[in-house]
């Protein structure tokens, strides 16, 4: 480990025990908002600095995470509580840089558990069993997913509301243990809305398409990169309207609700990916939709 400079931690010291002797604010404040502290949660980490921040990073889960500056003095981070955390006690640590001063704290996260549904599906067996040429494609198809999903912008690239991507309610619950063909499998990452074949589908939010082509298990699937490690997938599409690299606004047009893929109808499956946590996107919609 590289040690700070000892003009920086006496910066930052200075800095502490000048704002104590004047009856000012902490530095660094942090306050949470959720809808639950539970296994695939999205949870909204606001940090307000004293000071000019030139950048803003908290650590949870063994994740860096970047926040943005939402507002002068205010800064937001997007922590994912993934789908098979488990329950306990968990730190949120945020580090801030003013100036020469690296400014450090944390706040206790309590993470409760949560059971979920188990759903017995009938589907092609070839779905529960692929035969070794299959195999190859869903191992080419997890590289370029891993891949996809470790190249996030550093920068946000949405400023408005996240919205829904159809206009059904959700009809499947996010994080539902799957039993496919009589066999365990895992559980689903995403949130399923029953839309009839053909309904438009929408970005959820502004972003770079960074996938848009057909994969084995989600069929003809569209990724688009939010920024700051938030991925939204949508899946099992008939059309796709967009191609690699396109940058999308929200509410654009991106594809058509179909049957592709690992599927017993028509719906859209959209999952949520915040810096490698799968999170429900309903808790998005609920934290920061309109």
């Amino acid at each position: 480990m590289t040690p700070r400079s000892p003009r920086v931690v006496c910066a930052a010291t200075a800095l502490f025990l000048a704002i104590a002797a004047n009856g000012l604010s902490a530095p660094i404040t942090i306050d949470t908002s959720s809808r639950s502290l539970t296994p695939g949660e999205l949870v909204v980490v606001t940090i307000k600095v004293e000071g000019t921040a030139s950048s803003v990073h908290v650590n949870a889960f063994r994740r860096v995470i970047p926040a943005f500056q939402a507002e002068e003095g205010v800064w937001r981070a997007l922590v994912g509580i993934d789908l098979d955390q488990r329950p306990g006690n968990y730190l949120v640590a945020v580090e801030a840089h003013v100036g020469p001063a690296v400014l450090r704290r944390s706040r206790a996260l309590v993470v409760a558990s949560r059971t979920f549904p188990t759903r017995t599906l009938r589907v092609n067996p070839a779905f529960v069993n692929p035969s070794p040429a299959e195999l190859t494609r869903i191992r080419a198809d997890q590289a370029f997913l891993a891949d996809v999903y470790a190249r996030s912008s550093p920068e946000r690239l949405w400023s408005v509301p996240f919205v829904r991507p159809v206009p059904g309610e959700a009809n499947s619950s996010f994080g539902t243990r799957s039993v496919f063909n009589g066999e365990p499998r895992s559980p689903h990452g995403g949130t399923d809305f029953l839309s009839p074949a053909g309904t438009p589908i929408r970005s959820p939010n502004a972003g770079r398409v960074v996938c848009a082509r057909d994969l084995y298990f989600t069929g003809n699937t569209v990724i688009i990169d939010h920024g700051l490690g938030m991925f939204s997938m949508l899946a099992h599409l008939s059309r796709i309207d967009v191609k690699e690299g396109e940058t999308v606004t929200t509410s654009q047009v991106v594809g058509l609700v179909g049957a592709t893929g690992r599927v017993t109808g028509p719906h859209l499956h959209w999952a949520l990916s915040a810096n490698g946590a799968r999170v429900d996107p309903l808790s998005a919609l609920a934290l920061l939709g309109n």
